[in-house]
C-alpha cells in the first residue's frame, strides 16, 4: 500500500499549494481560470498524445477491460436516470454523470497501478475509453447544452464536430493513431510534449485547491447535496461493487486479475470532471465537493479491498 499512501501524499501536498495561493492570493483573481485552461487546452492534450502514442492496444481486447468498462456505464447509467428523473437539469446531470463514473486513471491510478498492482500498463484501457468515448460524448452534451445551437440539422453539425474541436479529443486520436501505426517517434520529437504535458497534472491540483478557499465543507446542505452524495456513493462504492460482480459472475475473474480491476473501479473521481464542469461553468461545486470526497474515501476503500481480495 507504500503506492496508496505516495500517491496520495503527493496530490495533497499540491493542493495545499493551491490552497494557500487562494488565500494569498498571489497569482491574482483570475488564476484558477487561467490554469484550469492551461490544463484543457495545452497541457493535457501533451500528456495524453505522449501517454497513448506508447500504450499498447491489444491491452483493449482483454476481458478486465470489459469488467472496467462496464462498470463504468452501470454507474453512469444509474446516475443519469436519477438526473433525468429528478430533472437536475443537462449541465449538472451530465458532470454528475462524470463525477459519479470517470476514474482518476491517470496521476493517481498509473502510481496505484504500478506500485500496487505491480503493472502501470494495467490503467492504459481505463483512459482510454475515458478519453475516446466518455470524454467526448460528455463533453459534446455540454457544447450543446450550452442553448447557443437550435435546430435539428445545426445540432446534429456541432454535435459531430464537437469532438474533432476538443484539444483533448484531438490529442487523444493523434496517439492511438500513432500507437496503432507502429511507428516510434524519435526522443527529440517527443521531448516538447513530455515537458508540457508535466504541467497537466499539477496545473489542474493547484487549480483545484484555489478553488476550496472560502468553499463551504463538502456534502452539506444545499441543492447540490443529493446530487453529490449520490455521484460520491456510486463512485466510492458502487463502482467497485459492479466490478466485483461483473468480474466474478460474469466473466469469471479471479485472483490477481480481479484485484486489479476493482482496485481500479475504487479510484476517486478525475480532477478533469471540475476542470470540464470549470470550463463549462456548470455543476462546479458539485463536481468539486465529488472530487474532495471520493479522493478521502479511496484509502479506506483500498484498504478495504485489500484485505477481502488482496
Amino acid at each position: 500500500m507504500s503506492g496508496v499512501i505516495v500517491g496520495f501524499g503527493v496530490i495533497a501536498s499540491v493542493v495545499a499549494i493551491g490552497y494557500m495561493l487562494g488565500r494569498i492570493p498571489l497569482l491574482g483573481p483570475g488564476a484558477r481560470e487561467v490554469l484550469n485552461r492551461l490544463a484543457f487546452y495545452v497541457a493535457s492534450p501533451a500528456l495524453l498524445f505522449t501517454i497513448l502514442s506508447r500504450t499498447d492496444l491489444s491491452v483493449l481486447l482483454s476481458p478486465p477491460v470489459l469488467v472496467s468498462v462496464l462498470s463504468v456505464v452501470v454507474v453512469a447509467g444509474i446516475f443519469l436516470v436519477v438526473g433525468v428523473i429528478r430533472r437536475w437539469g443537462v449541465g449538472r446531470t451530465t458532470v454528475g454523470t462524470l463525477g459519479s463514473s470517470y476514474v482518476n486513471a491517470g496521476n493517481l491510478g498509473i502510481p496505484i497501478s504500478a506500485y500496487v498492482l505491480g503493472d502501470a500498463s494495467l490503467v492504459a484501457p481505463i483512459l482510454l475509453f475515458q478519453l475516446l468515448v466518455l470524454a467526448p460524448v460528455s463533453l459534446t452534451v455540454l457544447d450543446l447544452g450550452n442553448g447557443r445551437v437550435r435546430g435539428f440539422w445545426p445540432v446534429l453539425r456541432r454535435s459531430l464536430g464537437t469532438p474533432v474541436r476538443n484539444p483533448v479529443v484531438i490529442a487523444s486520436l493523434a496517439g492511438v493513431a500513432v500507437s496503432a501505426s507502429g511507428w516510434v517517434p524519435p526522443g527529440p520529437l517527443m521531448e516538447p510534449f513530455d515537458l508540457v504535458g508535466g504541467m497537466a497534472v499539477p496545473a489542474m491540483l493547484l487549480a483545484f485547491g484555489i478553488s476550496l478557499h472560502g468553499s463551504a465543507l463538502p456534502g452539506r446542505s444545499g441543492p447540490d447535496q443529493v446530487p453529490v452524495l449520490l455521484a460520491v456513493a456510486l463512485k466510492s462504492v458502487g463502482q467497485p461493487l459492479a466490478a466485483w460482480a461483473l468480474g466474478t459472475l460474469v466473466f469469471g475473474l479471479e485472483g490477481a486479475a480481479l484485484f486489479a480491476v476493482v482496485v481500479l473501479a475504487a479510484l476517486p473521481t478525475a480532477q478533469n470532471v471540475f476542470n470540464y464542469a470549470t470550463l463549462y461553468q456548470t455543476g462546479e461545486v458539485l463536481t468539486r465537493e465529488v472530487v474532495m470526497l471520493t479522493t478521502f474515501l479511496t484509502v479506506p476503500a483500498l484498504f478495504t479491498i485489500t484485505l477481502l481480495l488482496g
